[in-house]
């Protein structure tokens, strides 16, 4: 099986320190380069472990032939666009069941109208992980709040959201939230 470890990885901005770390249970740097050269043999479940600490999914990290990668071309800062030092690719977002998006249909804060959000959803137990972000979340009959995350405390979470003037807002018991992850902006 050949792998894309190593690129998903250099797209992330991680070491192979930080990869290791990041693994449920946690392993050594040495045991991540080895996967990515393939000097070690990939099981199901390095994939998935893998995956996980990346963010990424496990399909993400295997050659498929009918998946097209999306080549690095240039690599942008603030000395301008130069060739990147090493081959690189983009990982296209894919879909999973977690995700819910966003339209934006009237610009507010730094999103302007026709942005798209992809927001990953997160059970109570996760809300500590979207502190400072911004979140969608829901509020009775149907409706939502969507702005920044700025504090939880006894059940409740309080949200400041978007916009000159706005007042925090608290939402109590929400069954879910959803941490925006990705903006896709057409140009």
């Amino acid at each position: 099986m050949i792998t894309r470890i190593r690129e998903v990885r250099r797209s992330k901005g991680m070491t192979l320190q930080e990869v290791a770390a990041n693994c449920k249970p946690p392993t050594t740097p040495q045991t991540i380069g080895r996967l990515e050269t393939g000097t070690r043999t990939v099981s199901v479940g390095w994939l998935n472990r893998i995956a996980d600490s990346l963010g990424v999914a496990a399909g993400d990290l295997v050659s498929l032939p009918d998946r097209i990668d999306v080549p690095v071309a240039a690599v942008l800062d603030a000395g301008g666009a130069h060739a990147p030092r090493r081959s690189a690719v983009v990982i296209p977002p894919q879909t999973r069941p977690e995700l819910v998006g966003i339209l934006v249909e009237g610009g507010i804060g730094d999103y302007r109208a026709g942005d798209e959000l992809w927001c990953d959803r997160l059970v109570p137990e996760q809300f500590v992980n979207a502190l400072n972000r911004d979140i969608l979340a829901p509020r009775p009959a149907g409706r939502f709040l969507f702005g920044r995350l700025i504090g939880r405390e006894d059940g409740k979470i309080l949200i400041l959201p978007l916009g000159a003037g706005a007042r925090q807002q608290v939402i109590a018991d929400p069954p879910w939230i959803a941490v925006a992850t990705r903006l896709m902006r057409s140009l």
